[in-house]
């Protein structure tokens, strides 16, 4: 007897990409049987994606699930980078679906970490020898996303929130110097504006500014179709305000993750997801992060205690959306 299900439809949806994939369980495993990524700002909706996607598959998935940025609230999401409204009844409705859900794209992440392999991981520090417990989720990306991990004694259990959202806290001259400068453009700066790749662009900017310094031509290339993060990134081995700039972010990731460790109380990890952590090993290696992490006074020996990984495979939210939907599948 074959212990294959029907397939399921998983996405991930980013401000910048979105990635759909049928999946199949088959056993325990998970199976893609087909991927296709679109870039999200070239569509109107979520649902002329997801239609070309079945068109072109051929398939009617009985189930589905997207990890969206963005809170989910009552099976609906108002994108917080994307000018899109998405209704799971709504999609359940115009693709004949028997039951869509709809995760925070943080929320999928959690999901598809027990799919990952230990070579879907880089190790910042190993942390105690017995670890375990609540673990947690922090993303830079166009955004910054974050959710937890409550273990309840036998499995985890992931959870959503909003932590991205939350004020941004100066810890030096220099960071309150940042934080004015950022009023200056926004009522409420929050640590997405700081934790994000367009945070590490405004980043620079501030120390540009605060050094009388002009837009170099090779950003000036970079605008606005391109990658101005990547650029400023790239340029960190020859220009100084480059190098302090990525310092400076990788500080403040490590703080901002620290905060969160604390407040979920992750003693079983902390994990880095999304795409700017894989692209900065070196720079995470070197040291700021981690000493950025534990610097919490009291709690120091708390956090160095916990495990701290960069998840590399960029699959994650795909996967753990994948085995959300097949779950429910089977479930029904």
């Amino acid at each position: 007897m074959s212990n294959r299900t029907a397939p399921v439809l998983a996405g991930d949806i980013g401000g910048t990409k979105t990635r759909l994939a049928l999946f199949q369980k088959n056993g325990a495993r998970l199976e893609c049987l087909a991927e296709q990524k679109y870039m999200s700002r070239a569509h109107e909706s979520l649902g002329t994606i997801i239609a070309d996607f079945i068109g072109r598959t051929g398939e009617q998935p009985p189930a589905a699930s997207f990890g969206i940025a963005g809170p989910v609230r009552n099976n609906h999401v108002a994108t917080t980078n994307l000018p899109w409204n998405i209704s799971a009844t709504g999609l359940e409705r115009r693709f004949h679906i028997d039951r869509v859900a709809l995760l925070n794209d943080l929320e999928a992440t959690a999901w598809g970490i027990a799919s990952l392999d230990a070579a879907d991981f880089h190790s910042l520090n190993r942390g105690a020898t017995d670890a375990g417990g609540n673990a947690a989720i922090i993303a830079a990306g166009t955004g910054l996303g974050e959710a937890g991990l409550f273990y309840d004694g036998n499995v985890y259990r992931p959870f959503a929130t909003e932590g991205g959202h939350t004020d941004f806290s100066p810890g030096s001259s220099t960071e309150i110097a940042l934080l004015q400068f950022l009023q200056q453009q926004h009522k409420h700066v929050i640590w997405e504006r700081i934790i994000s790749g367009p945070g590490l662009v405004q980043i620079h900017a501030f120390l540009r500014d605060s050094r009388q310094q002009d837009i170099p031509d090779w950003l000036e290339q970079e605008q606005p179709d391109g990658d101005p993060a990547a650029a400023i990134a790239n340029h960190a081995g020859v220009d100084p305000v480059c190098r302090e700039s990525l310092q400076l972010f990788t500080r403040l990731y490590g703080r901002e993750a620290g905060n969160l460790a604390l407040k979920t109380l992750a003693t079983g990890g902390l994990y880095l997801g999304g795409g700017i952590a894989p692209k900065l090993l070196e720079q995470l290696d070197a040291g700021d992060f981690m000493e950025a992490f534990c610097a919490k006074g009291r709690m120091r020996p708390l956090l160095e205690g916990m495990p701290v990984k960069v998840i590399l495979n960029d699959r994650a939210a795909l996967i753990g959306a994948a085995r959300f939907a097949a779950d429910i599948a089977l479930n029904a």
